[in-house]
Parts: structure tokens; sequence; C-alpha cells
């Protein structure tokens, strides 16, 4: 039996390579393609806890 693939957290397609991941307020995320990580970093900046083990702080902070 194949093990079911995850699915993109942004466009839904599966994650077929690991290492486009965040750690955000919502929990872990997972990627596709760094394209997508990148988009979603974009739009939702205020919930990442880290990029490559480095803390992101809101602006105001």
């Amino acid at each position: 039996m194949k093990e079911a693939k995850k699915a993109c957290d942004l466009c839904g397609l599966a994650v077929e390579t690991e290492g486009f991941d965040l750690r955000t307020q919502e929990g872990e995320k997972e990627f596709c393609c760094e394209g997508c990580k990148g988009i979603y970093l974009m739009l939702h900046e205020d919930l990442v806890l880290e990029i490559s083990d480095e803390i992101v702080r809101p602006i105001n902070d």
C-alpha cells in the first residue's frame, strides 16, 4: 500500500520534496516548492515563528 502524500499548505499539490516547510503559530506548514513557501511567507509573515533557525519578530517589536 502506498503512503498518501501530504498536500501543499498553499496550492494543494502533493509535497514530493522535503525541506520546504515553516513553523507557524498555526503549526508546521509544508509546501511543494520554494515558490509556495515564499508566497505563504509574504502573505502570513506575522504567523511565522522561525526561518532557518532565526526567530522572526513582527516589525512593531
